[in-house]
């Protein structure tokens, strides 16, 4: 070995690491996770398929308050939107518990609760955007709505219309660029207004009706439908996604283009990881909702219930939380901006996530001076470098972009302020927070291995 391969770190492509039979099982693990992602664009389909995974899989329903033993194999639905599934380890709890924590939630445009309008002929929904989103790129692509909506009887209706291929689906106009010169002169932020994404539904009025035949029609169809009135919009959760379906992205199919890689690439192997685990070790696995807004709410993961959990698992299994969770490690599974060369402006290529270049150990996120960040310290890294390079991960390390050029953020900082060491780990990803995203089947995998590695 040379001085320079001796001292020198370089980051190595995954082409360089994985052949034979690991390529067999990426190909194989990447068509299990395309067939996850287009069953789960929201969070509550994400939960339900979550749960079918588990339960094929050996894992039951836990109430809180239920017995705990070890070797149970257990989650926690939290209110249809939050999800904790968890396998109890043979040894003390008080040695700690390894939680690996991701989020369902993906930007959307989300139905206002008195949506449906009718204008000049055209039937629309308004919308109210959720998360982080460049707004223009959501005119003029075909829109599938997803949601339920909750009768004053207490039943809830699923609604999903615009994936099925004989489905309509549903756009937000635009203006013809032969119109369009002062909205092409404007900043791209305010061309288009959060206002203005209003979704079109139809234009064939109700026979009969003189005055909102458009808007009256549009409701009798869902009314015959799904057996709804208008007021029930009330009670409704209903967004509005991207109608698309997964797809192999490149001639070389190494990619993955789809709606919600932002989070479910994490989420997915964090709970593949889980469902291989056979290790002594206590593992959680939690699927958080609301990270795109700031983690709020009963199901983000500001909420208490982790702690809680803990309490719980404490009590039933006769361990100190306090040591429990002192002793215990995370790894906040959220995505890293990959480096995009069209846009290279904004990035610092040493620090920055290449695609192929395997799952990304993030040490912290926030922006400007590090503000709203976790900053794992560096023995934990330390610990998680031999740990991956043991058991083979192909990893890498990064930073979102250059310093003062932005910034984001994960729930690493929340769960760190339980008193738990976390780090952010995930996958690189193009085009984030778009309609459609981008990730390499590579590093997707890496991803699996390194969660795999974390739980054992």
């Amino acid at each position: 070995m040379s001085i320079k391969d001796k001292l020198m770190y370089k980051k190595k492509s995954s082409y360089d690491v994985y052949t034979g039979e690991t390529v067999d099982k990426i190909r194989e693990y990447s068509a299990e996770y395309v067939s996850f992602l287009d069953r789960a664009k929201t969070e509550r389909e994400t939960v339900v398929a979550s749960i079918e995974l588990l339960e094929k899989n050996g894992f039951s329903q836990y109430k809180l308050g239920d017995k705990i033993n070890p070797g149970d194999k257990l989650y926690y639905n939290n209110r249809g939107k939050c999800l904790f599934a968890f396998t109890i380890g043979k040894e003390s709890l008080e040695k700690g518990i390894r939680i690996c924590a991701a989020h369902l939630d993906s930007p959307r445009l989300d139905l206002k609760q008195i949506p449906l309008f009718e204008d000049s002929g055209f039937g629309y929904l308004k919308t109210h955007y959720y998360g982080g989103i460049k707004k223009y790129q959501w005119t003029a692509i075909p829109l599938a709505l997803h949601g339920v909506v909750a009768l004053k009887t207490g039943e809830v209706i699923n609604i999903v219309i615009g994936e099925d291929e004989n489905d309509p689906v549903f756009c937000i106009t635009d203006l013809l660029p032969h119109l369009g010169r002062a909205q092409m002169e404007k900043p791209l932020g305010k061309a288009i207004t959060g206002e203005g994404l209003n979704i079109l539904i139809g234009s064939e009025p109700c026979e009969g009706e003189e005055h909102d035949a458009v808007k009256i029609n549009m409701m009798r169809i869902l009314n015959e439908k799904y057996g709804i009135v208008e007021e029930d919009f009330l009670s409704a959760e209903l967004s509005a996604v991207p109608a698309d379906k997964a797809r192999d992205l490149g001639l070389d199919r190494s990619l993955i283009l789809a709606y919600g890689h932002d989070d479910r690439c994490c989420s997915y192997p964090a709970l593949t990881a889980l469902v291989e685990n056979d290790s002594e070790h206590t593992v959680i696995c939690v699927l958080a909702d609301k990270e795109e807004i700031g983690s709020e709410g009963n199901t983000g993961m500001k909420s208490s219930l982790l702690r809680d959990l803990i309490d719980e698992l404490s009590a039933s299994l006769n361990a100190d939380p306090i040591v429990v969770r002192a002793n215990s490690l995370c790894l906040s599974a959220d995505v890293s901006a990959a480096y995009d060369p069209l846009y290279s402006e904004v990035y610092e290529k040493t620090n920055s996530a290449m695609l192929n270049g395997g799952v990304v150990m993030m040490k912290y996120t926030g922006h400007a001076g590090k503000a709203s960040s976790n900053d794992a310290r560096a023995e934990y890294i330390a610990s998680l470098r031999a740990m991956f390079d043991e058991c083979g991960v192909h990893w890498q390390t990064a930073e979102l972009g250059k310093v003062d050029e932005g910034g984001g953020g994960t729930v690493a900082m929340y769960i760190a302020d339980i008193n738990i060491d976390t780090i952010d780990l995930g996958v690189p990803v193009l085009s984030m927070h778009a309609p459609l995203e981008v990730i390499a089947k590579n590093d997707l995998y890496s991803a699996h291995l390194a969660f795999l590695a974390f739980c054992k």
